[in-house]
């Protein structure tokens, strides 16, 4: 890999914890397009910025410019920002995980290589525990030996597709760019636990609030979605890991119970039991107005009258508030 730095990613947080809000969050995306119009959201508490043709405009180096947009983020919306830099969406955003806040992490052009070599497996974007263990089996237990190994043995083990996006990976290779305006089409939330938290039951109660109020939120706005996307920040051996995992639902929705079995099995995909998590986010993607999709219609009464209660519920939320109505899970 060479090349300048030029992809920013941002990680948000406000002064004395806890993720922006949802004004503050759009405040923060503005700020970002004064500096640039290839401006993705990422949230709740993220976002991907291309400064390539900022850089000369600005007179700074990619560090610098980072510098001066956390400057403006702290003065102008009290919040604080870890930033990574680096020549691809890929590696930015493994270099905000890498950086404190406060800070700026960068990946040098002709320094991918040094960054990924002794990075474990599953630091790779799209390496989950199962795989991890797989390449562990054959020896591939650090980045740069999945990037040394041949091309051919990546396939064999895990498959044609998977074994050559993983081989790119490895080997600082991302061919996804940062797509401007990404806003509309997903939207997120977030739940964080004071201290590492170990009790499967209360993973399982946030990931259920978390699709309640997505549900919620796109009904309200008139909107269904193609898929969610689960992110488990949670601790290791070296600090803090985050697992993304992201499933296609059977057809568009906004029904919570559909939202919530897909988070479900996603969360179960990661085979975290006994887990300290310290985090757990959601994400809708892929949305696009109700009004334009399909549904295929059901006999079965159970689910028809879920949906009946689920329309009365949105009726008195709307009137009393979004505590008003709440599963009796999350009450107790």
């Amino acid at each position: 890999m060479s090349g300048r730095p030029t992809v920013l990613c941002l990680r948000f947080r406000r002064i004395g914890g806890g993720q922006p809000d949802g004004a503050a969050y759009e405040g923060l995306l503005a700020l970002l397009g004064a500096f640039t119009p290839v401006v993705e959201a990422a949230p709740p508490d993220g976002a991907l910025a291309d400064v390539g043709g900022s850089l000369r405009y600005f007179g700074q180096d990619p560090a610098g410019l980072a510098s001066v947009i956390r400057v403006r983020a702290l003065a102008l919306h009290g919040v604080d920002c870890a930033i990574g830099a680096a020549t691809n969406p890929m590696l930015a955003r493994m270099a905000a995980r890498q950086a404190a806040p406060g800070t700026t992490f960068t990946v040098p052009g002709d320094g991918a290589a040094a960054f990924l070599d002794a990075k474990p497996a599953a630091a790779l974007d799209g390496v989950g525990p199962a795989t991890a263990r797989t390449l562990c089996g054959y020896g591939l237990d650090s980045v740069g030996r999945i990037a040394a190994a041949p091309l051919a043995t990546l396939q064999r083990i895990t498959g044609v597709r998977t074994g050559r996006d993983l081989w790119e990976r490895a080997n600082g290779i991302d061919r996804t760019r940062v797509l401007p305006n990404a806003a509309a089409r997903s939207i997120g939330a977030e739940r964080s636990f004071p201290r590492d938290e170990l009790d499967p039951e209360r993973h399982r109660r946030a990931l259920l609030s978390l699709t309640e109020e997505l549900g919620a939120r796109l009904r309200v706005d008139g909107q269904v979605c193609r898929s969610l996307a689960l992110s488990v920040r949670y601790a290791d051996r070296t600090g803090y890991a985050t697992l993304t995992r992201s499933r296609t639902l059977p057809e568009p929705t906004a029904h919570s119970a559909a939202l919530t079995a897909l988070a479900y099995r996603i969360q179960d995909s990661f085979a975290l039991q006994r887990a300290r998590v310290r985090g757990i986010g959601l994400r809708a993607e892929g949305l696009h107005d109700a009004e334009r999709a399909s549904r295929q219609l059901s006999f079965d009464p159970v689910e028809e009258r879920a949906r009946r209660i689920e329309a009365v519920s949105d009726r008195v939320r709307a009137k009393f508030g979004p505590q008003a109505v709440k599963p009796g899970r999350l009450a107790a």
